[in-house]
């Protein structure tokens, strides 16, 4: 970036200091140009005022050495154009300029100038014509070089005026460039700090890249913390099962023992093959590139048929379960909504007691898809309200482990409602029951 910014300056430099120079060359031609036609034309003025040519001898003309000088050219013309002096070139040689613009235009105005340019040479002839007091004209010219070679002419002064402006200019550029990117590359490296923006422009830049910077950094504390809490859920029967099978392999237990033993293992292998179901669920959801799958269904007969299959679990608990509703349509996952009932039900039978109740209602309102799931059971703590759709998460450990909980149910829940975005509410206390409220 320093660098992008440091040759930007250097080639902006050099071109306006190429600029500057030709303009200048070019303002000074057209100052140049301005003060030879009034030169011209006071030099003709004072000539006429003055009555030297007013009648005059053409042989005192060309005998006076001072008209021979060729830096002011000055011919006599006759009314009739013929040229009866000229101070460079013999009169008798020189064709009748009756024609020459300036001379047509002094006889009409009085005064007349003209400006010719020769392409062969280079030069530029600027002519001013005055008309004397006898009618005679008095015409006055002067040779200077054409505008390119003026600027040929000064291109060694032009590039060594740009040389020594770019070398200052370059040194001038390091030290800003390194003025201008310090304070930013100070912000890059204190992201963790409260640095404010260098500059008023890149405050929503910076605030940007903070916001970036802080979900990259929660990202991987969530990596992390999921990775400590997968590999703890994971140990966890995976220890048991080791332990009973090193039991087993012992040949001394008895046979009551040794189907308890197989008893703990199944249970414990159940619980791991849930628990890597909903690892492989969670990382299928955060993905994020499964709504190109989305199709119209029924969120009511998904509960109805979710709710005849957690049935023989909610029987043997003594737990009913009622669902209420109408049929319900919008686009979704069919999968994934019936995991959402699933998980949602199968908490409120969990954490329940014998003889509790679980209400499912699928509702729509205001043109939007509702589903809540009720249940009288053990309640959540208030302070557990925001933690509880965390990963690995539980509210009561033990109770959790012994019922079979993984902890990721309810985090799969709102991954499934982010993906549909939806909404999720939670109201709950403590021995009176819990709802959860999504809304699409």
């Amino acid at each position: 970036m320093a660098r992008k910014i440091y040759l930007r300056f250097v080639f902006m430099i050099i071109l306006v200091a190429l600029l500057a120079t030709s303009c200048g060359a070019m303002a000074y031609y057209a100052l140049f140009e301005k003060q030879v036609h009034e030169d011209l034309q006071v030099t003709a003025q004072i000539l006429r005022d003055t009555g030297v040519f007013q009648n005059a001898d053409i042989a005192a003309f060309e005998a006076n050495p001072k008209l021979e000088e060729e830096k002011l050219r000055v011919t006599l013309v006759d009314t009739d154009g013929k040229v009866l002096f000229d101070n460079t070139t013999p009169a008798s040689s020189m064709n009748n300029h009756l024609d020459r613009p300036e001379i047509a235009e002094a006889m009409k105005n009085s005064w007349g100038e003209e400006i010719r340019k020769s392409d062969t040479i280079d030069r530029v002839d600027y002519y001013y014509a005055i008309v004397l007091d006898d009618g005679r004209i008095l015409r006055i010219s002067k040779e200077v070089d054409s505008l390119w070679t003026v600027i040929i002419s000064a291109i060694p002064y032009c590039m060594s005026i740009i040389i020594i402006v770019s070398i200052i200019g370059t040194i001038l550029s390091k030290l800003l460039t390194q003025s201008l990117v310090a304070p930013i590359i100070n912000v890059a490296e204190n992201l963790d700090d409260d640095v404010e923006a260098p500059y008023p422009e890149l405050y929503p830049f910076v605030s940007e890249i903070r916001k970036q910077h802080d979900k990259v950094l929660e990202s991987a504390k969530r990596i992390q913390d999921f990775s400590t809490n997968a590999s703890h859920e994971l140990k966890t029967p995976l220890t048991a099962i080791s332990g009973y099978a090193q039991l087993i392999q012992t040949n001394e237990i008895e046979t009551e023992r040794l189907q308890h033993f197989a008893g703990e293992i199944e249970k414990n292998a159940n619980r791991l093959l849930k628990l890597i179901d909903d690892i492989i669920a969670l990382s299928n959801l955060d993905a994020h590139e499964l709504q190109d799958k989305f199709e119209k269904v029924d969120l009511y007969e998904l509960a109805k048929e979710e709710i005849e299959v957690l049935k023989i679990n909610a029987n043997a608990k003594d737990i009913l379960l009622e669902l209420e509703g109408e049929p319900t349509y919008f686009l979704g996952r069919k999968d994934l909504l019936v995991e959402l009932i699933d998980n949602l039900v199968e908490n409120s039978i969990r954490y329940n007691n014998p003889g509790g109740h679980v209400w499912v209602k699928v509702q729509e309102a205001n043109g939007r898809k509702i589903l809540s799931v009720e249940d009288d059971g053990i309640g959540i703590p208030s302070q557990d309200f925001e933690r509880v759709f965390e990963r690995f998460y539980r509210v009561d450990k033990s109770r959790s482990k012994a019922s079979g909980g993984t902890g990721l149910g309810l985090s799969i829940v709102k991954h499934i409602v982010e993906l549909h975005d939806g909404t999720i509410q939670l109201e709950s206390e403590l021995d009176k029951g819990t709802t959860i409220t999504i809304v699409f």
